[in-house]
């Protein structure tokens, strides 16, 4: 083989190699190029996912106002029964020293 020759061959490898390299690109883009209404598919499942975050976040903060709420409600229930439990500690013991009094009064009369 002359020096002509492994020319013309390399150059043929070269050319070969290339088109199979441009063909195998072509074939990969085929592939895994993106439709139009893949694209729109993404966008409506983007904008789902977008309200349904959207909506967690409504609820949670809801759900954290609803326990602030009642959180302070049970602390005014708390204190109310702390009173009422107040109340009937001094009434019972008003009851005793009047029972108290009174036995006095009847024991002494």
């Amino acid at each position: 083989m002359n020096r002509l020759e492994f020319i013309v061959a390399t150059a043929i490898i070269l050319f070969v190699a290339f088109c199979l390299g441009w063909f195998a690109g072509w074939l990969v883009d085929r592939f895994t190029r993106v439709t139009r209404a893949e694209i729109g598919e993404l966008d409506r499942m983007a904008q789902a996912l977008h309200d349904a975050e959207e909506t967690r976040d409504e609820t949670q903060m809801r759900a954290e106002q609803r326990e602030a709420e009642l959180s302070n409600q049970l602390a005014q229930t708390e204190a109310e029964l702390r009173a009422a439990m107040d109340g009937l500690r001094d009434a019972r013991r008003e009851a005793e020293e009047l029972r108290a009094y009174v036995e006095r009064q009847n024991a002494g009369a």
